[in-house]
Formats: structure tokens, sequence, C-alpha cells
């Protein structure tokens, strides 16, 4: 029973972590400098909202189940909702930080004197934009959302086998995002130099929208 757990588990969590190991993708070619202890923070936030999900979906199950089920109808609004609000504004502030740098209009014109043909705004602008930890928090629960469902999946455990269970979805996850991290960070390095940091800044815009309307999909149609 106990390797069926983990078993079943792993399989879970490997499922459950595909959206957020394609946002870890999407933020590491934003920020291809990140640092490994950086990314270790990105993986657990990742992961914690991979563990906690589950958990709050196996409390409702067994106490307002009857909301809770209507409240399922909405996962995928709210997942495509959040996506959308990231990678949109992702891509209007690329935008607007490329127009800035083309008529040297840049809000930072005081205190950085690289202006003028190829300014990228700031000093460090190579280095990539850093997520912002609201926009983190706002990432792990629209890539976590849909583990709520698991509460049904795992209905049936007492507390301590579904928190086990949980415990190893967030493991698998934090596994799974680190190496997105990785990929996304070489992939940053290789494919997008300085000159076009603003253009990889969209591109992680796109992909988070359509990570979002893969969500609500897919949530629809099951």
């Amino acid at each position: 029973m106990n390797l069926m757990l983990f078993v079943n588990s792993t399989l879970l969590g490997v499922g459950l972590a595909m959206d957020a190991f394609s946002v870890s993708i999407v933020n590491a070619i934003a920020e291809p400098k990140m640092t490994l202890i950086r990314r270790s923070s990105l993986a657990g936030v990742y992961a914690f909202f991979q563990f906690i999900m589950p958990m709050i979906g196996w409390l409702c199950v067994h106490t307002i189940v009857e909301y809770f089920n209507t409240f399922q109808k909405f996962i995928p609004w709210i997942a495509l909702i959040l996506l959308l609000y990231i990678g949109g504004k992702m891509i209007i502030e690329a935008i607007r930080e490329s127009k800035e740098a083309k008529d040297g209009s840049c809000a930072k014109k005081d205190s950085c004197g690289r202006f003028g043909a190829g300014c990228l705004g700031c000093p460090d602008k190579s280095s990539g934009k850093k997520l912002s930890f609201t926009v983190l928090i706002i990432q792990g629960i629209a890539t976590s959302i849909d583990a709520l469902s698991v509460g049904f999946t795992i209905a049936n455990y007492g507390m301590l086998m579904a928190f086990v269970a949980s415990l190893v979805i967030a493991t698998v996850t934090f596994v799974i995002c680190m190496a997105g991290l990785l990929i996304g960070r070489t992939a940053g390095k290789s494919l997008f130099n300085n000159s076009l940091s603003g253009r990889a800044q969209i591109f992680g815009g796109v992909i988070l929208i359509l990570i979002g309307a893969e969500i609500f999909i897919r949530g629809i149609a099951s």
C-alpha cells in the first residue's frame, strides 16, 4: 500500500507539475543569470503550492464538499485570468521599455548613462527582468489551482496519507521545476543576447498566455 501510495503520488506530481515546469522555463529565459539560490526559491514556491492545494482539496472534500463542487467550475477561469494578466503585463512592459529605449525617454535617464542607440533601459538589463514576489505567488496559484481537484483523488486517504501524498507531489514538482529553470537558463543564454532581452520577455508573455489557455481548455473539456 505504501509503495502504491508513493507511485500514484509521483505520477500525480509529474502530471500536475507540467504547467509549473513550462512557467519555470519562461522565467529562466527572461532571467538567464538567475542564481542557484533564486532558482531553488522559485521551484520551492511552486512546490509549496502543489503541496498545499491537494491538502486544501482533501479538507474541502471532507468538510464542504457541496461548495467545493461549485467552486471547481471556476478553477479553469481563475487560472486563465491570472496567466492572461501576468503574460499580458510582461508583453506590455517589454513593448513600453523597447519604445523608451528607442526614443530616449527611459524613466531612469537621470541615473543611467547608457542612452542613445542600443540603450536597454538600465545597466544590468542583460541580467533579464527579475520576477517580482507578487507575480511569483500569482504564478504559483495559477499553475497549481487545478491540483485542488486532487482532493477527490485522495479523498479515501486518511489525513497522514493525504499529507504524504501531497509532500511527494511537492517534491516531484520541485525537481521538475529545477529542471525547467535549468533548461530555460540555457535557452535564455543561447537564444537571447543583450539586444534581444525585450523579445525574450515578449516570448515569455505569449507562452504564459498559451499555458493559461491550455489549462482553461483542459478544465472545460474534462
